[in-house]
């Protein structure tokens, strides 16, 4: 029986700090396994070689500029398959935080006198611009998830994100709710699939894989109400990674 090619992977990046990248050398030897099932032919923090033939486009940062925008099209163009990569691919990530005022207000913010030869947009997830076909959520990514989604790539299976929100999971692993520490935390609008690794480690959650398709507002709200918080409070709190998902975070609360 002739053995099947190995599919070939590019990782890209785009705005970004390239952490998620990073993340798959946390991996340590599961990663080199996985290698043993892909062939790798374009990574720019782990190899000089630039493959221009791939099959999967691994994909990590937002997209904020002009030439971004053409760039994805071009690689989704490649690619049979193209995976958002981390916060900031899924979602816009902490980039989106530029969303928050205008561009020209962002540009003297950062650049001062040289805002006026600055090219950039408004702050978008890849799926904005081009279609995705995987999700690996979280900043950084959660190495669990990595694997999972690698394995229902390389099987044709598509990987549904769960749809519940992290406060099950933290249910799940016995914590103390952060609520009951006098903590902030975005659990109860936040899609799980993290296994509540930030509360776990005994920090919060920041709501970095995004809001749930449909979050229970009301009852957020009511957890707001038991401890005391102001929306406008936790809203302010948590628009770290959220924007463009901003505006929906709004919505929903204004109901």
């Amino acid at each position: 029986m002739k053995k099947q090619p190995k599919p070939k992977v590019a990782f890209f990046d785009f705005t970004d700090c390239e952490g998620c990248q990073l993340q798959l050398a946390n991996m340590g030897n599961t990663f080199l396994e996985l290698t043993e099932l892909i062939d790798i032919v374009n990574f720019r923090e782990i190899m000089s070689e630039k493959g221009e033939d791939y099959d999967i486009a691994v994909v990590e940062g937002s997209i904020s500029t002009d030439n971004d925008v053409k760039r994805i099209k071009e690689i989704r163009a490649k690619a049979k398959i193209l995976v958002a990569f981390g916060s900031c691919a899924a979602i816009a990530g902490v980039n989106g935080i530029k969303n928050r005022t205008s561009l020209e207000v962002a540009k003297e913010r950062v650049y001062a006198d040289k805002a006026h030869t600055i090219n950039t947009i408004k702050v978008m997830p890849l799926d904005r611009v081009v279609k995705v076909d995987y999700y690996i959520l979280n900043c950084p990514p959660y190495i669990p998830e990595i694997i999972a989604v690698f394995k229902s790539i390389l099987m044709g299976k598509p990987y549904p994100l769960p749809n519940y929100p992290v406060c099950v999971e933290c249910k799940m692993n016995e914590n103390v709710c952060r609520y009951e520490k006098d903590q902030e935390c975005m659990g109860p609008l936040t899609r799980a699939g993290c296994n509540s690794w930030c509360i776990n480690n005994g920090n919060r959650c920041y709501a970095c894989r995004g809001l749930l398709e449909n979050p229970a507002a009301d009852g957020a709200k009511e957890i707001l109400e038991k401890y005391g918080l102001k929306v406008e409070d936790i809203l302010n709190h948590f628009t770290l990674y959220n924007d463009p998902q901003g505006e929906k975070y709004d919505q929903e609360f204004a109901r």
